[in-house]
């Protein structure tokens, strides 16, 4: 076995079974912030959440990852804006199976979330997406295809509904001491 993968595991593990779960903020951020590929200035992870392969995974400033949320960098990136908010038990995949390959072979791609985007609870983006500026992913949305910029999207398989307005400019910001 690769020493490097076999290192990651116990990483990840003990951040999955350990540290996501211990309700001081601080402390997951001091792991996360060694751990992940980039963890941004501001940016704030609640418990429970789940990482596969942190090193993979790329979070900029002031991002809001809600409870149990998944993030699965196994072997393609996650790169994820500045002013993102996650909702509870969003699942962002990076890997899945080819349905018509003989042999089960892998596929998948990087997903790429751009700034000021708002994903709703238990939203699923699945392997290969991006996401651009401002989108709105409405929760229990499937993203099997990459979003427009400013696009609302609802629905398995999402679909757009409309537009969000063009003139973002807030910066976000949620510090609770025990999430």
């Amino acid at each position: 076995m690769n020493l490097k993968v076999f290192i990651g595991g116990l990483l990840a593990f003990f951040y999955n079974k350990f540290i996501g779960g211990f309700p001081i903020r601080g402390l997951r951020r001091a792991y996360l912030g060694a751990w992940l590929g980039d963890f941004g200035n501001g940016t704030s992870v609640q418990m429970e959440c789940r990482f596969l392969n942190g090193r993979k995974v790329h979070l900029g400033d002031r991002n809001v990852i809600n409870f149990g949320c998944l993030f699965d960098g196994r072997k393609y990136h996650i790169r994820i804006g500045s002013d993102v908010s996650i909702g509870p038990e969003a699942s962002i995949l990076t890997l899945g199976h080819d349905p018509q390959s003989p042999v089960f072979a892998d596929r998948g791609g990087d997903v790429i979330i751009g700034n000021r985007v708002w994903i709703g609870y238990r939203a699923m983006i699945l392997p290969g997406v991006t996401i651009g500026d401002g989108a709105v992913i409405g929760a229990g949305a499937v993203v099997t295809k990459d979003v427009e910029p400013y696009a609302i999207m609802v629905g398995n398989p999402s679909r757009k509904v409309g537009e969000r307005n063009r003139n973002l400019t807030y910066n976000l910001h949620f510090d609770p001491r025990f999430l």
